[in-house]
């Protein structure tokens, strides 16, 4: 499999589970608990055995990318097409995708569902020996709240994989054309997230990302909260001409792209008048501009093939 290293003597693995079978969907959290309870005790034997992409048995939790469809990946356009039932999640996934690959399957909006209802559904299926595809919106990996529905359906007795997707700070840097990482300018990519319902002030570090300077910073779920998060920056003393982009829809036909810097931005995106669905870099990636040249095509690159040469004519 690839680089993955197999297990060594040492390494406990899991080879067997006895899943609870209920004609309900049962109790999440206790599915959830058991499983955790499981991978404590070792590792999953399927890790050892499939590489990301493989073809498994179960159901599928397939990124289905920030929004063109173009940017679906292969595997999960295959799944897509040999699906008898799809669960989506809503808006968030791009109807001309749900047309142009799941026209022939049952669709089920996720949107207002809770795991009681949607554990047995796909359960169901798939036990009745259909194709089932769970569709996350970018890559489920990433505040995707997948893995609790895996649990759950994996503590009633139907396996489950990720098939990964392009994630919307990906789309974001290949519309800004620049990198997140670039020499001498940005070292580090942070994914994160404002405080707010789900995370507490103590669980913001965004301030924190900001200051070390060379990390772009790529902010999840945070549209509606660009004012105060910029109002925190300037509170911890931030060069308030850090630039700053908020990417409306990244790759969806009705994209915008709005930049400016920590002192301008909450003002543009307030006029502008978006409040959800936009991924917001802060750094000086989002310029490109200032990087230095790497090493990679530099005289790094030709050092071997140089001392080769001079060898020989020696």
């Amino acid at each position: 499999m690839g680089e993955t290293t197999p297990p060594d003597e040492t390494t406990e693995t899991v080879t067997e589970t006895e899943p609870k079978l209920r004609p309900d969907g049962g109790d999440p959290q206790e599915a959830i608990d058991a499983q955790g309870d499981r991978r404590r005790e070792g590792l999953d034997d399927r890790i050892f055995d499939h590489n990301a992409g493989d073809e498994q048995d179960g159901i599928p939790f397939v990124g289905a990318g920030p929004g063109n469809p173009r940017l679906l990946t292969v595997a999960g356009k295959e799944l897509l097409e040999a699906a008898d039932l799809v669960v989506h999640a809503g808006s968030l996934v791009n109807s001309e995708l749900l047309d142009e690959y799941c026209a022939h399957a049952e669709l089920v909006n996720s949107v207002g569902k809770d795991l009681e209802e949607l554990i047995p559904l796909m359960r169901d299926a798939y036990e009745d020996g259909e194709n089932v595809v769970r569709l996350h919106s970018g890559d489920p990996a990433i505040y995707g709240a997948a893995l609790e529905q895996m649990d759950a359906l994996e503590h009633e007795g139907v396996p489950t994989y990720f098939v990964p997707g392009v994630t919307s700070a990906f789309a974001a840097s290949a519309t800004l054309r620049t990198q997140l990482t670039l020499n001498e300018v940005s070292n580090h990519v942070a994914f994160t997230r404002p405080q707010g319902k789900t995370l507490t002030e103590e669980e913001d570090h965004i301030s924190e990302f900001v200051e070390m300077g060379d990390v772009t910073t790529c902010i999840y779920l945070g549209t509606h909260a660009v004012r105060d998060t910029m109002d925190r920056l300037l509170a911890d003393d931030h060069d308030p001409e850090t630039p700053v982009a908020v990417i409306y829809h990244a790759s969806w036909p009705d994209e915008d792209v709005i930049v400016g810097d920590i002192g301008t931005i909450a003002d543009k995106v307030e006029e502008a008048g978006y409040r959800a669905s936009a991924m917001v870099v802060i750094g000086d990636a989002v310029t490109g501009a200032g990087y230095e040249r790497s090493f990679l095509y530099g005289d790094w690159a030709n050092r071997g093939s140089n001392d080769a040469d001079e060898a020989e004519s020696d």
